[in-house]
C-alpha cells in the first residue's frame, strides 16, 4: 500500500467514491465495489461532517450488498479521534449485514499527516461484525487495540508512522485463527513507536494465528532488531511471505536472517526501502532466488551525514 495516493482496490474490490456515484444517474451494484465515505471533496467542495455523509450513504444504497467500506477523511482528524465513527458503523450493524471490510483512515498528506490521525480503539467493530474479513488501520495516534478473540478475521494491516508498544501486545496476544496476513508498521519513536521484538513474542512463537501466511513487520527504527527476532521465530517456518520492508534494515540485520534458520520455502520476502551493501543484496539473492524466492529490493536508501560524523538513517514513513 502507499500513503501518497487513496486506495484504488481494497479487499479484491475497486473502490469508489461515494461521492461521485451519488452524483451519477445511476449506482453500481453494491456488492461490486469497495465504497469510500469520506467528508472531503464532497458536495462541490462543501464539506460536510463525516456523520451526516454516511447517513447518506446508508440511504442511497443497497446496504445489505455493500461488502467493503473505506472510510475517508473526517473533520479535523489530527485533532478528533475516529471514536465517533466507529460508534457510527457499529449502528449500522443491522444494515450492513453483509459487510467483509473496513479501511479505517484512507488519508495522504493533504487531509493529515499519518502520524496526526487520531484513532481510537477499534476493536468494537470486530464485535459488532463477526463476519468481517479484513480490517485495516492508518494512523496510530489515540490507536487502541486490546486483545479480542475474532473467529473470521483473514487480514489485519495497521500503518502508522509509530505504533504503541500496548498495541502491539494487544494484536500478538489476540485470538484470530483465521488470520491469514498480517502487516505492522512499527514506526519510530519520535512518534510513539516503542516496541521490541519482546512485544511480538506470542507471534514469533508461533503460538498466535495458526492460520498466518504473510507477515509484515514493517516501517521500523529498529528493523535489524526484528530481523535477528524473525530469523529464529518458529512462525517463520509456515509463512510463504515474510515483509520486512520501509524500515533501517542494515547489513547486520540481513546477515542475521541468512545465518538463522532457512527462508528457501519462502514465496517472497519483501526488503524493499533499505540500507543493504551491494555485497549483501548479492548474497541474498545467491541463497533464496535459486529456490524460487523472490526477493524484492530496490536501490538502497542513501544514509544522510549531519556534518558532525553522525549517520542518520530513516524509515519510509514517519510523520
Amino acid at each position: 500500500m502507499t500513503i501518497g495516493a487513496y486506495l484504488e482496490e481494497f479487499h479484491g474490490l475497486p473502490v469508489l467514491d461515494f461521492a461521485d456515484a451519488a452524483s451519477a444517474d445511476a449506482l453500481p451494484d453494491a456488492a461490486a465495489v469497495a465504497w469510500r465515505v469520506s467528508g472531503a471533496t464532497y458536495r462541490d467542495g462543501d464539506d460536510p461532517e463525516w456523520g451526516g455523509l454516511f447517513e447518506d450513504f446508508l440511504k442511497t444504497v443497497d446496504t445489505h450488498r455493500v461488502r467493503a467500506i473505506v472510510v475517508g477523511g473526517w473533520e479535523d482528524a489530527y485533532d478528533t479521534s475516529s471514536a465517533a465513527i466507529v460508534t457510527a458503523l457499529i449502528a449500522a450493524n443491522d444494515r450492513l449485514t453483509g459487510l467483509e471490510a473496513v479501511f479505517l483512515g484512507d488519508m495522504t498528506v493533504e487531509d493529515c499527516e499519518i502520524s496526526w490521525i487520531v484513532q481510537s480503539d477499534v476493536t468494537p467493530l470486530l464485535a459488532a461484525y463477526p463476519a468481517l474479513r479484513e480490517l485495516g488501520v492508518r494512523g496510530g495516534s489515540g490507536l487502541v487495540f486490546p486483545s479480542v478473540r475474532h473467529a473470521g478475521l483473514e487480514t489485519l494491516v495497521v500503518e502508522t508512522g509509530g505504533l504503541g508498544a500496548e498495541v502491539v501486545r494487544g494484536i500478538a496476544g489476540s485470538d484470530l485463527p483465521a488470520l491469514e496476513r498480517l502487516e505492522l508498521w512499527l514506526g519510530t519513536d519520535e512518534y510513539g513507536g516503542d516496541s521490541s521484538p519482546a512485544d511480538l513474542a506470542p507471534l514469533l512463537s508461533g503460538e498466535a494465528f495458526p492460520a498466518l501466511r504473510s507477515l509484515g513487520l514493517c516501517n521500523s527504527v529498529i528493523e535489524d532488531q526484528v530481523a535477528a527476532a524473525v530469523a529464529s521465530a518458529p512462525v517463520v517456518a509456515r509463512l510463504d511471505r515474510l515483509d520486512l520492508s520501509m524500515g533501517v534494515l542494515t547489513d547486520e540485520g540481513a546477515a542475521a536472517l541468512l545465518d538463522g534458520q532457512p527462508l528457501t520455502h519462502l514465496r517472497e520476502l519483501d526488503l524493499t526501502h533499505h540500507y543493504l551493501s551491494e555485497a549483501m543484496r548479492e548474497r541474498l539473492t545467491a541463497a533464496l532466488a535459486p529456490h524460487g524466492v523472490r526477493v524484492v529490493l530496490d536501490d538502497p536508501q542513501e544514509p544522510e551525514d549531519d556534518g558532525d560524523g553522525d549517520v542518520w538513517r530513516y524509515v519510509a514513513v514517519a510523520e
